[in-house]
């Protein structure tokens, strides 16, 4: 070969762009690509759920997933990750959100993680256990290695995924109500007073049961993603707490784990994610007394609003997917009982219940990420006729429903339970009405601080897309 020819391709050949993904990533005939990826992610026998659930894992019901997929285009790499976890909290969700990051060559801004949020199921939260590890209670809370190895396995499996990516065409959208499933917390007794009592299993009491469904979003929604007339992936979101009956010693995905594989056997070349929407105040409670018949009888239900979503799609083709986020700086609970003086003694007092000592270091961990300056982010892929976006926590469905309202014209997909360490995020009505539980950590004034952050995420003006 010639100086001159040689010459001429390494000039050719540098102007190439460049990908890190290999000849399978998204390039001008294929500008949106995507790549999916499943991991078993079931946690040991002798693991403890919902981090305080007294009895531990004693046997396998069936096993939990990371679900996701990696969206290609111009700008870097975003990651939708679904966990069949209870909660990933503070250094946890660093950890998952660093590894993901790395192995898709992105940002750990552009990982959207979120847990479904069944309580069969462990919270993470690495800095709540290392303050139990300096007391003695080392593994009470979560088994960090096994954390890490899960971390990395998935991550393993996110990289392995780049590797086989589909172009993607066209973007669907459907949407169907789910009847008899969710419903409010909140209720009104026959004296007036309002509390928000209903939980998952109230459904054995007649006033819980007779009571109405209340502020509820009653639509599952899925967003498709097809390569032509071919469908590749799903992902479907509804706003329930998918809890039936837990805390008897299984390890499982309940009814929404049930209805997502039920789902995914009806056609196993459509990848199904499912993720849960802003629930915090919604379960299953007016129609779930807790029996184990429930809970096939709630994901035949899910299923069939998966199905009517489908059978609703309506598909465009895809022009763009962005991507916007900003941080929010929520403040810690309000409480005597959650001052750093107050969490500290609880934590050290072997008299306590090993239960409070736990919330005591979930809490404290959070003290620690707020003093050290540690937001959260509230990020947002806009495709432009849809957009999905994550907000941490327990967010109430009032949430759900301000995202939906700042985009009337537009299929917005609120999913909840991203970074969780603020657990229970009340509206400010829920806030003015005394919302009370343990499982908040979040002072009054969320509201406040969420609606301008989602106002910029959900914005029109695609001038303001962010590229971090």
């Amino acid at each position: 070969m010639s100086s001159n020819l040689t010459g001429i391709l390494s000039l050719i050949l540098l102007a190439l762009p460049f990908s890190p993904f290999g000849a399978s990533a998204a390039n001008a005939a294929d500008p949106f690509q995507i790549a999916t990826f499943s991991v078993d992610i079931t946690v040991p026998i002798g693991h403890r759920s919902m981090a305080i659930i007294p009895r531990k894992v004693e046997r396998l019901v069936d096993p939990l997933y990371a679900r996701g997929m990696v969206i290609l285009s111009d700008q870097k790499p975003i990651v939708i990750l679904a966990l069949d976890y209870c909660e990933v909290r503070n250094g946890a969700y660093d950890d998952w959100r660093s590894a993901i990051a790395l192995a898709a060559k992105t940002t750990p801004t552009r990982v959207l993680l979120s847990s479904l949020h069944q309580h069969d199921a462990p919270v993470t939260d690495t800095g709540a256990e290392a303050l139990l590890e300096s007391v003695g209670l080392g593994g009470e809370m979560c088994d960090v290695a096994f954390h890490r190895r899960t971390v990395q396995r998935v991550a393993t499996a996110v990289k392995e995924s780049l590797k086989k990516t589909t172009p993607v065409t066209h973007l669907g959208m459907g949407k169907a109500k789910v009847h008899e499933v969710a419903s409010t917390r909140r209720v009104v007794h026959p004296d007036g007073r309002i509390d928000y009592s209903r939980g998952s299993g109230s459904g054995g009491d007649a006033f819980y049961a007779a009571t109405d469904e209340g502020e509820i979003d009653p639509w599952l929604r899925t967003i498709s993603f097809w390569n032509d007339k071919q469908p590749v992936a799903a992902i479907s979101a509804y706003a329930v707490h998918p809890m039936s009956y837990y805390g008897r010693g299984d390890i499982s995905a309940d009814f929404v784990g049930m209805a997502r594989k039920q789902r995914q056997d009806d056609n196993p070349a459509i990848h199904q994610i499912y993720v849960s929407g802003c629930s915090g105040d919604v379960t299953a409670g007016k129609y779930n007394d807790g029996a184990q018949a429930r809970r096939k009888e709630l994901a035949d239900k899910l299923y069939q609003g998966m199905v009517d979503a489908w059978d609703n799609t309506e598909t465009m083709a895809l022009q763009q997917i962005d991507f916007r986020s900003r941080q929010l700086d929520l403040d810690f609970h309000e409480g005597d009982a959650f001052t750093v003086k107050a969490l500290t003694a609880i934590l050290k007092d072997k008299e306590e219940p090993i239960r409070e000592r736990i919330l005591a270091a979930m809490g404290l961990s959070s003290l620690q990420r707020i003093d050290a300056g540690q937001p959260i982010d509230l990020p947002c892929i806009d495709f432009g006729p849809a957009q999905i976006v994550l907000f941490p926590g327990e967010a109430f469905v009032g949430y759900q429903h301000i995202a939906q309202q700042m985009r009337p014209d537009s299929f917005v997909m609120p999913i909840g339970y991203g970074e969780c360490w603020p657990g229970y995020i009340p509206t400010k009505q829920a806030f003015d009405e005394d919302f009370g539980h343990s499982w908040r950590w979040v002072a009054a004034g969320s509201e406040a601080k969420i609606r301008p952050a989602l106002q910029t995420v959900l914005a029109t003006d695609q001038n303001k897309t962010d590229r971090p």
